[in-house]
């Protein structure tokens, strides 16, 4: 009996191979996006998973201004960040951030599924996020997948 067949595999920076992926938010729900972009990004869809590792993704979102929340998000959900300055506090809703940068909205639901460490920001890199159809990246040849896909 080989015994060498039993042993687990641990993924390292050498051993992982990384794709470049293509996500279109149009007509997604916010959080069902930012989850299953946060499992692509973390790489919890691949055999070879590792959880100290970056074995993910590259994730590049197109359509993010065209994104859905539903209910009364738009309106209730709050936003909230401090300046540092004694009564700084600044809270903003969706709305106002979707007419200042379409973008934000998305990058902080994808960041907020992240771990909340070095491994966690060094995912983050790994995501591109635009407001339009356009993007930056052809030359990596992105494959386009649906998210409905994804469980």
């Amino acid at each position: 009996m080989d015994t060498l067949s039993y042993k687990t595999i641990s993924a390292n920076k050498e051993t992982v191979s990384k794709e470049w992926l293509l996500v279109d938010a149009e007509g997604q729900i916010l959080g069902r996006l930012a989850s299953k972009v946060a499992k692509l990004l973390r790489g919890k869809m691949k055999t070879n998973y590792t959880p100290h590792v970056d074995c993910g993704d590259n994730v590049i979102i197109i359509n993010a201004e065209k994104v859905l929340l539903t209910g009364k998000k738009m309106d209730d959900k709050n936003y909230v960040r401090h300046t540092g300055y004694p009564g700084g506090q600044r809270i903003r809703n969706p709305r106002e951030l979707f007419e200042k940068k379409p973008t934000e909205v998305v990058e902080k639901a994808v960041k907020g599924m992240l771990p909340k460490n070095r491994l966690g920001a060094a995912l983050f890199r790994n995501l591109y996020v635009y407001a339009g159809t356009e993007h930056q990246h052809q030359a990596q040849q992105p494959k386009q997948i649906q998210l409905t896909s994804i469980k």
